[in-house]
């Protein structure tokens, strides 16, 4: 009988019951809400660092989470993650003490989530999903391995002329409207990484379903997450989404995974924050974006990369306004990014799709992709499209006269079977080595087609 007392007194003392008890006795400190400004909701009573997460409770409506973005003196500013309708003066505000957290699994493989991480597919989540939290540090410099191994998208205009590797960023530039979602819904089903994991920040409502279900697909989808914050959530929430894709793509990563995080976009990223900074009282600098804009973009696009468990590719889209290259926000993106792809109106108003121009597009790790030979290829279709460019308006005018130019009247030959390679159906896969083994043939060089 004294056995089984003692036996009893083990169970009830264990270090896991001690820490649940503990953490129940702790007295739960509320504040209440002084002011509201804007999206800003500030609070008084509680500690709490930027960055931690709140519980809002207003007295005639459900509990909204926020997050404390900045603090001055004894109060806080937050920012809710729903509709604040129903706070108001002295409404009861708890601090949680801890940073957000969410959901990470092999079971979200095919799921849509919202920018919180919940599943708005109506699905529940599988029960092999871990909680963990939003913010890690990136990869250290020197653990980083060399990107030295070619990734495929499918897709002939890129996977040649702009040749991306495992763990590189690349940025797609363009204005709206031109094919940007359409060429990420290329890469989902094309690429030869293990997972594709998709943000869509900002995007209309309309064009999820759509994205999901006609450009994605089953097929892409059954391999692919996908985070959506349309562009009525609410500004912290659309921050919080390209987060959450970039932890869900980290969490692969760390399973030794090779990842494609594809983010719909940059810009509308920075847009949130920009709604978020001002409000918090930040003063506006170029074009209103205040300084934490440029200060939070290296802290998301560091994240990823390669590790020495496994890769994340990172493809950003940035939205540029009034089809200006050298707009702020892709000034910086251009700058962080390891290299550009540029689409072009003229050439999706033609019905050339996709819409890469290839001369304003670069890699900046091409030639430690692929080996010379293939660089040589690419080097000659590029110096026969430079060639066509600059003599195009003589050409149009019937003012060219053949045999001026050796390399123009190549280009001019070439024309339609350099069109014929650098377009492609939205619907069609170009495997790696046959899109090489075309620019070979198309170049003349079919021995350097073999890698």
């Amino acid at each position: 009988m004294k056995s089984l007392d003692h036996e009893v007194q083990v169970s009830v003392l264990s270090p896991e019951r001690v820490r649940h008890a503990l953490s129940q006795a702790k007295p739960v400190v509320s504040g209440r809400v002084s002011k509201m400004v804007g999206l800003a909701i500030e609070v008084e009573g509680i500690q709490a660092a930027v960055g931690d997460e709140v519980r809002i409770f207003p007295p005639n409506g459900s509990p909204v989470n926020g997050e404390v973005v900045s603090v001055s003196g004894a109060r806080v500013s937050c920012m809710p993650y729903g509709d604040p309708g129903g706070v108001r003066f002295g409404t009861r505000v708890q601090g949680l003490g801890r940073p957000p957290t969410i959901r990470v699994g092999s079971s979200l493989m095919g799921r849509v989530l919202d920018g919180l991480g919940n599943p708005i597919d109506g699905k529940p989540l599988g029960a092999d999903v871990e909680e963990v939290e939003m913010s890690i540090n990136s990869p250290h410099p020197l653990n980083r391995d060399l990107i030295e191994h070619q990734i495929s998208f499918g897709i002939r205009s890129l996977d040649t002329l702009v040749p991306c590797g495992r763990g590189q960023r690349i940025g797609i530039f363009s204005g709206s409207g031109v094919g940007k979602s359409s060429l990420l819904s290329m890469v989902a089903r094309g690429t030869s990484a293990d997972v594709s994991v998709l943000a869509l920040v900002g995007e209309r409502g309309r064009e999820v379903s759509e994205f999901v279900k006609r450009d994605l697909g089953q097929e892409g989808l059954a391999r692919s997450i996908v985070v959506v914050a349309t562009s009525d959530e609410p500004a912290l929430v659309r921050i919080r989404a390209a987060f959450t894709a970039t932890r869900i793509a980290e969490w692969y990563r760390d399973q030794g995974l090779d990842v494609v995080l594809m983010m719909d976009s940059l810009t509308r990223f920075a847009m949130a924050q920009r709604e978020v900074g001002l409000s918090a009282g930040e003063p506006p600098a170029t074009k209103g974006y205040p300084p934490s804009v440029f200060s939070l973009m290296p802290k998301l696009l560091e994240r990823a990369g390669s590790s020495d468990k496994g890769s994340i590719t990172g493809i950003y889209t940035v939205l540029v306004e009034g089809d200006d290259m050298n707009e702020p926000i892709a000034d910086a993106a251009r700058s962080m990014l390891d290299g550009h792809v540029v689409l072009s109106r003229n050439l999706a108003t033609a019905g050339h799709f996709p819409a890469v121009d290839v001369l304003e597009s670069i890699s900046r790790l091409e030639t430690a992709v692929i080996h010379s030979d293939r660089r040589k290829m690419s080097i000659e279709l590029r110096k026969l499209l430079s060639a066509y460019r600059d003599a195009k308006d003589l050409i149009e005018i019937g003012a060219y006269v053949n045999g001026s130019n050796p390399t123009v009247d190549r280009a001019l030959a070439m024309k339609d079977f350099i069109d014929a390679f650098l377009t492609q159906d939205m619907y069609e896969k170009a495997p790696l080595e046959e899109s090489w083994a075309c620019l070979a043939a198309l170049v003349g060089a079919p021995e350097l087609a073999v890698a």
